[in-house]
């Protein structure tokens, strides 16, 4: 059986710097499952790695796409697959890194996605999420047919929300049922399957510190060019947190206030801290999760040994 490992977990928590320690020391090969980190141009708001700070270990499905294209789950598992593929005919490992825990399990589980033919019902929706409170009246039709999709997908997750509306609609039950039943498969891979984890407040304190990093570093100049490039709020890449807050605040002669650039600040560290406990609901609901709480240990190298002693004990 493939190995594979998955190395998890919430926004902030350190999943760039122990995914990287840990790829040096069994030669492993880094797949990123971050939705958002395969758009060139999208470098801050997705706190993507920089080639400098890779220390020599290949990275996969970074930088991969336009913005303007609408990358999706089929889409990402059908690359990763190949990606372990080909990492594993290198004799390297596998590592799959990130914090969608919706792609992760895509690849882990193999799960089966139907290609139902396009009858313009999703193309509806995102006319409706264009509308005034149109978000709360999707979400508001998602919770009457797939109450269970709403605890774990946030109304602001606009493409999340309308896949799962579609799902319904072309198949006459909840995306939740078919993804529960999916979830539920043998894995095709020996899969360890790790979450980093740490106190919510340490947590929080490190979502509103990368924040500000990020204003520090030019968030609101990479969203401004790329507005002007023409993306807007239709663009599933700009559905991104980070993103998806500043570009409506930003005027149409590609200006922005410093109160709405406070403003937008303040949501996004919200947005993220909200975002984060949703990762967490997720990844709990996994009993073959091995939970990996950096509270406990005092170090990355600890952090690291653990791992691989769970990896030789198994």
């Amino acid at each position: 059986m493939t190995p594979l490992i998955v190395l998890a977990g919430p926004t902030a928590v350190g999943k760039t710097d122990i995914s990287i320690k840990l790829a040096k020391k069994i030669s492993g090969e880094i797949i990123s499952a971050d939705s958002m980190q395969v758009y060139k141009g999208m470098n801050i708001g997705t706190a993507k790695i920089k080639e400098s700070e890779m220390d020599g270990v290949p990275h996969h499905l970074i930088d991969c796409f336009s913005p303007f294209h609408p990358f999706n789950v089929t889409e990402f598992q059908s690359i990763a697959k190949k990606c372990i593929e080909d990492i594993t005919a290198r004799g390297n490992v596998p590592i799959l890194a990130g914090g969608t825990g919706f792609y992760i399990d895509s690849v882990v589980y193999d799960t089966s996605f139907n290609e139902e033919e396009d009858d313009g019902y999703a193309d509806s929706l995102w006319e409706i999420s264009k509308e005034e409170n149109g978000p709360d009246r999707l979400y508001e039709k998602l919770r009457e047919v797939d109450p269970a999709s709403t605890d774990i997908i946030h109304k602001n997750n606009i493409k999340r929300v309308i896949r799962a509306l579609d799902f319904y609609h072309k198949n006459g039950k909840p995306i939740s049922e078919h993804n529960a039943v999916e979830k539920a498969k043998e894995s095709p891979y020996d899969v360890r399957y790790f979450v980093l984890t740490m106190n919510r407040a340490r947590l929080y304190e490190r979502i509103d510190m990368r924040v500000d990093i990020m204003f520090d570093e030019g968030l609101v100049d990479e969203v401004i060019a790329l507005k002007k490039q023409g993306l807007n709020e239709s663009h599933i890449s700009m559905q991104g947190i980070g993103y998806k807050e500043l570009l409506p605040l930003i005027d149409s002669d590609f200006t922005i206030t410093p109160e709405n650039i406070e403003l937008a600040k303040s949501e996004i560290k919200q947005d993220t801290r909200h975002f984060a406990k949703r990762q967490l609901t997720w990844f709990r609901r996994n009993p073959d999760v091995i939970w990996i709480n950096k509270d406990e240990l005092t170090d990355d190298e600890a952090v690291i040994n653990k791992m691989l002693a769970k990896l030789i004990a198994t």
